[in-house]
């Protein structure tokens, strides 16, 4: 099973220590009541333990739920120390978290607002 999930609405990451035991229904229990979200919604649900070298990503995509388990074998994520917190991200936050940096890069080119000329 592979899809492209570039065109989700939401990509949301559940910050701090996620309890890694916890199936589909934990972490959809999880998103509804500690956090108020929607897990049926056309979301993704970003997850990860203490380790910071796996985590998993939760998904509705309209008959059932999909789960992603990825454990890394060199490297950690630079995943949001802030407990009990969700943050949208945008898709090259994604990019970012995922490939090791932290989702704020200070260099970043921020995008620019219209001016007059």
């Amino acid at each position: 099973m592979r899809q492209d999930y570039t065109d989700v609405q939401n990509i949301y990451i559940v910050c701090g220590k996620t309890d890694m035991r916890k199936g589909i229904d934990g972490l959809a229990t999880l998103i509804q009541d500690s956090f108020d979200l929607d897990p049926y919604g056309d979301s993704i649900f970003l997850f990860a333990g203490g380790k910071k070298d796996r985590y998993k990503c939760l998904y509705f995509d309209g008959d059932g739920f999909a789960m992603l388990y990825k454990r890394l074998d060199a490297g950690k994520l630079q995943w949001p120390r802030s407990e009990r917190e969700v943050k949208n991200l945008t898709q090259q936050e994604l990019r970012w978290l995922l490939e090791g940096l932290a989702i704020q890069q200070p260099r970043a080119i921020a995008p620019s607002l219209k001016s007059s000329f």
